[in-house]
């Protein structure tokens, strides 16, 4: 195999696998910076033995190995600057495994304890979720600070000051006992939903959505759903499923994006609905519900549908009354306008989104020109509508995003 293949195949295998193997050598070191430092090391490793040695049987293991080594090995060289080093890598070497003999399915998965490390409560919630979506996830931390609607400096503080806490409150590496879990519960299922929320819905970049992340929050969540069947839980993967069930015909062939409505309904996928709206009933019998079930149903409601036309809007403008009630948000208020709008006509619609405006609290968030540029056009305001459309596609960072509001403004350029 040519050295081609081999560094095309390490970095597929630092895209895929690179956050698990972090998590277990956070696991075996102990330390953040150690075990990125490691992480990188081993990778570094990869790309100058594999292409000579080809790639090993069982990669994860390799890679887990070398960077435990490499780790204990910088430890010692820096003992002769740092007092107590070596005896840290003394420590490390003797209390954990060396891994390279081990098949890839015989390390474990140590990503869920890492969420919970991350998610402890001594820190601040914008810092168990920034440093989750980080360090967990391997989101940039300009793709978290899209999510947060913030700058990405903000971001990096964040991150920096959550793991001086960790170090400095000694908060151990685990997954809490059941006692604590259910508190704890929260922050993991928030930093889940923004996960799936940039895998289905890219904030940057060429293409639409990030199936990696995606696949990645629903497998975390059925773990989490193993381990505590709880409602929200349930109701988050549900709204994962549902939303999931919808991903392949979200853009047509050449890759252009397709709205909800447009969309051709023969190819979402029925096992997806139909294991969803089971999880949504099953959440609202089990109670108590939250954010995350109630928008479950809301998606349910759509899945359902045999077609646009058919959408129970007055059911759907009833839940994001329920989501309001319960965790009123701006851009909740947005979703709740677009309802209005189907539900009683554009005129409506636009009222309600020219208040949210208004509030200045997403000027800057570009859907919400989106959806007041389609309500003008509703109406036939063309010139406003254009102005809008134009201010939605200065605002968007998706590829495939600007192409359609683009294409929108060339229609309106050219009527």
């Amino acid at each position: 195999m040519s050295s081609t293949p081999q560094k095309t195949a390490i970095e597929d295998l630092y895209r895929q696998e690179s956050r698990r193997v972090f998590a277990t050598l956070l696991r075996l070191l102990g330390d953040f910076q150690l075990a990125e430092e490691a992480l990188q090391e081993a990778f570094i490793a990869a790309l100058k033995q594999w292409p000579s040695d080809g790639v090993p049987a069982n990669p994860r293991a390799w890679l887990v190995s070398a960077g435990r080594f490499k780790a204990i090995d910088a430890l010692r060289r820096q003992s002769r600057f740092i007092k107590g080093l070596d005896d840290i890598a003394d420590s490390i070497d003797a209390a954990t495994p060396d891994y390279a003999g081990l098949a890839d399915d015989e390390i474990g998965d140590d990503r869920l304890r890492l969420i919970f490390t991350c998610c402890h409560p001594a820190l601040s919630e914008d810092s168990r979720i920034a440093l989750t979506l980080r360090e967990v996830c391997g989101l940039t931390t300009e793709e978290i600070a899209s999510a947060f609607l913030c700058k990405p400096s903000t971001i990096a503080q964040r991150i920096v000051r959550a793991k001086a806490k960790i170090r400095a409150a000694h908060i151990p590496y685990q997954v809490p006992g059941a006692k604590e879990l259910h508190g704890r519960l929260n922050g993991v299922l928030q930093v889940l939903y923004l996960l799936y929320n940039e895998g289905y819905s890219a904030s940057a970049g060429e293409s639409l959505g990030r199936i990696d992340l995606a696949v990645e929050a629903m497998r975390l969540t059925e773990l989490l759903l193993q381990l505590q069947p709880h409602a929200e839980t349930m109701g988050l993967l549900a709204l994962m499923l549902l939303q999931e069930s919808r991903r392949d015909a979200r853009c047509s062939e050449d890759g252009e994006l397709i709205l909800l409505p447009d969309q051709d309904r023969s190819l979402w996928k029925q096992d997806d609905i139909r294991r969803g709206a089971g999880l949504v009933r099953g959440a609202l019998l089990r109670g108590p519900v939250g954010v995350y079930t109630i928008q479950a149903a809301i998606a349910a409601v759509h899945a359902e549908s045999p077609n646009a036309a058919a959408t129970d809007w007055a059911e759907i403008v009833g839940l994001y009354d329920v989501l309001m009630g319960l965790s009123p948000s701006p851009i909740i208020a947005l979703n709740r306008a677009v309802a209005l709008g189907m539900r009683d006509g554009p005129a409506v619609g636009l009222l309600h989104v020219d208040g949210i405006l208004r509030s200045g609290e997403l000027h800057s968030y570009h859907l919400l020109h989106a959806a007041r540029a389609d309500f003008l056009r509703q109406l036939g305001e063309r010139d406003a509508a254009l102005a809008a459309y134009k201010q939605a596609l200065g605002l968007v960072e998706q590829t495939t995003a600007r192409r359609f509001l683009a294409g929108r403004v060339a229609e309106l350029e050219s009527a």
